[in-house]
């Protein structure tokens, strides 16, 4: 490995269920807080929570989450997975996260995208015959923002910036991502504003991402930018066993992915597919060994400098998913370290 391979985890504050019944959006709030606090008593490098704006996931302003973790952990780095820049004003996000990242001494992220979900868009007043524009004209706003001093900026988005500044100003700029769902496009802005990549890789073989990692390479050459290293985020569910985390999550993963379904014309998901998707595709569920192996593999394949795991699904409740990441923390990553070599 020429380079420090980086664990995370992800979560998007699924509503869980304790004896059947679903929790408030507080509970499962203070409940994502101590899976935080969790992952970095295992040693994990990197917890991040997604925003979204939906009945069924908890956590629609993720710093303020990330904040009270930052105030109980000392040395995990805390993010979002994602922040939907598109349907956000760039201004108050490079606020909102240069807060978090005094707050947690420096160890603030921002992963920048446009979200797989639109609820967003209307909530805020913004059209989605402008989604390109709008995450194109922010992007720009927030990358000069990261340059640091006053902003000059004009765009066809929000009000224009003269001369502006912008506070708090942070010792350091929290570091930035760009998520990136399969679009090549995106994987050459994240290069022309000199910033990593993080894959959204959620179904499929990993290794079909792989023309976008050399896209990413040859982009960098061609611009004269240094390659950063590349993240992939992908599902999965470490257990005891094999057998004990598929029976474990097969229930409520597929509770969450039907309901999603239904919203998007999918068919509901058949077991055969589950365990297609476990067996080949971007499911990385089962015991450590067999996850360390499948996550060994994708970073071989796709020169991988971070591996977050987005460990939450629907309803699957919060015991089980403090056991998962208890496992991935002190199974799985070492595991994969020692693979790796």
């Amino acid at each position: 490995m020429t380079q420090t391979l980086h664990f995370g985890l992800d979560t998007f504050g699924d509503v869980t269920a304790r004896n059947g019944e679903l929790l408030s959006h507080g509970q499962v709030i203070r409940d994502v807080v101590a899976e935080g606090i969790l992952a970095d008593q295992v040693g994990l490098d990197f917890f991040g929570i997604g925003e979204h704006h939906r009945e069924d996931f908890s956590v629609s302003s993720p710093e303020m989450v990330l904040a009270a973790i930052a105030a109980r952990t000392e040395r995990i780095r805390l993010g979002s997975a994602v922040t939907v820049l598109s349907s956000d004003d760039p201004v108050r996000v490079y606020q909102r996260f240069s807060t978090l990242q005094a707050v947690s001494n420096g160890r603030a992220e921002v992963i920048l995208g446009r979200g797989s979900f639109t609820e967003s868009f209307p909530l805020f007043g913004y059209p989605l015959d402008q989604y390109e524009t709008l995450f194109e004209e922010k992007l720009e706003l927030f990358a000069a923002l990261l340059a640091g001093g006053p902003v000059t900026w004009r765009g066809t988005t929000r009000a224009p910036l003269e001369n502006q500044s912008v506070f708090p100003t942070p010792e350091t700029p929290p570091k930035t991502w760009i998520g990136v769902g399969g679009s090549p496009n995106s994987v050459v802005r994240a290069v022309h504003h000199d910033l990593p990549l993080m894959l959204a890789i959620i179904g499929g073989e990993p290794q079909r991402f792989r023309p976008y990692v050399d896209l990413y390479h040859r982009a960098c050459a061609q611009l004269g930018r240094r390659s950063r290293p590349i993240g992939v985020h992908s599902p999965g569910y470490v257990g005891e066993t094999d057998a004990a985390a598929r029976e474990d999550f097969f229930a409520d993963y597929k509770r969450m992915r039907d309901r999603i379904g239904a919203e998007r014309g999918w068919p509901p998901m058949t077991r055969q597919e589950f365990d297609r998707e476990a067996d080949h595709g971007s499911l990385y569920l089962g015991g450590p060994e067999t996850v360390a192996k499948k996550i060994a593999a994708t970073v071989r394949t796709l020169g991988l400098g971070r591996f977050q795991l987005k460990y939450s699904a629907g309803p699957l409740p919060h015991d089980r998913l403090m056991r998962s990441i208890e496992l991935y923390g002190t199974k799985v990553a070492p595991l994969v370290r020692e693979m790796l070599g």
